[in-house]
């Protein structure tokens, strides 16, 4: 070991450290932290906004703040237009990072 502290592969002083603590660091470090949390309401879809609406659409994609979410029918479209302000609450709701700012409904290809 060197007099550092330091093992021979430049390991920090003090032992292990949990790997999503290092991710974590990561992330945050290049920058991807806040895109990481955001993209995390694609897999919360569903269970925030409930079993009908998630029946009637798919999230396709989230760019910055923006999430992109497909929707089955033009009838289903407007509606869901009309419920942005809402569908947003529930998506952020809890949430002090990685809000999502926009949805974008766009029609599926059928």
């Amino acid at each position: 070991m060197s007099a550092g502290g330091e093992g021979s592969a430049g390991a920090p002083k003090g032992g292990p450290e949990r790997v999503g603590e290092l991710l974590k660091g990561f992330l945050e470090r290049q920058g991807l932290r806040e895109e990481m949390l955001r993209a995390q309401v694609v897999e919360d879809w569903a269970g925030r906004v409930g079993e009908i609406i998630a029946g009637v659409t798919r999230p396709r994609y989230v760019s910055g703040d923006v999430l992109v979410v497909e929707v089955r029918s033009s009838a289903w479209l407007m509606e869901l237009n009309l419920m942005k302000r809402d569908i947003l609450e529930r998506l952020n709701e809890g949430r002090r990072e990685g809000r999502i700012e926009k949805l974008v409904f766009v029609l599926a290809d059928r």
